[in-house]
């Protein structure tokens, strides 16, 4: 398998730091972002597989539409407050998964995520 390639967005920047440390070990290459109008280009300039997109400053449609411009992209949306309701409304709109920013949640959605888009 081919390593994973990997954009993180997250509002905060020492969670995204954290979250590159955590990640850094298993892909190839990881990008930050510093907002979500530079994902598209990130995802298209590096072929990424994964983002890892911070919901609570994103817009409420951002996973729908990346799902929709970029099918077999692995969304895993992050968010302080994840509720039922909120991970069923982002599921629904073609995220892997989503859980809270910390490092060990993350790993496991991206992993988990990755695999299961890379067998389907």
């Amino acid at each position: 398998m081919k390593p994973l390639s990997l954009v993180i967005y997250h509002n905060d920047p020492r969670t995204a730091q954290a979250l590159a440390a955590s990640l850094s070990e298993h892909c190839g290459a990881l990008n930050l972002v510093r907002n979500y109008e530079e994902i598209r280009a990130a995802v298209t300039q590096y072929r990424a597989d994964v983002v890892v997109l911070d919901l609570e400053t994103s817009r409420s449609d951002e996973v729908a539409r990346l799902h929709k411009e970029f099918p077999f992209l692995c969304i895993v949306a992050t968010h302080r407050l994840a509720d039922e309701g909120l991970w069923t409304e982002v599921m629904n709109q073609g995220a892997a998964d989503m859980c809270e920013p910390r490092n060990d949640q993350v790993l496991k959605s991206v992993l988990r995520g990755h695999v299961h888009r890379a067998a389907a």
